[in-house]
């Protein structure tokens, strides 16, 4: 199942994920800070997507009251709620 969710309040512009059975079979991340982001990724890949949620949601940057890995967070329990029918 393919997502796509437009994150707020960071550089990113675009997520698109692609999640099987709870498990993330691939991210890609439009904008914000394309080394750091790719690296996220990368290290998502093949994830269950619910320990990912429990890792990086919360994270800020900045003063910012979010930040990209915690935009990747809502966006992966969007597409968990999804996936289950909720």
């Amino acid at each position: 199942m393919e997502k796509i969710f437009i994150p707020k309040g960071v550089c990113s512009k675009k997520y698109v994920i692609d999640l099987e059975d709870g498990i993330i079979k691939d991210i890609k991340i439009e904008g914000g800070c394309h080394g750091n982001l790719q690296g996220i990724a990368a290290l998502l890949r093949g994830q269950r997507a619910q320990d990912v949620v429990d890792r990086l949601s919360g994270i800020k940057c900045g003063g910012k009251p979010t930040s990209c890995p915690d935009q990747i967070s809502i966006a992966l329990r969007q597409a968990l709620k999804e996936e289950q029918g909720i």
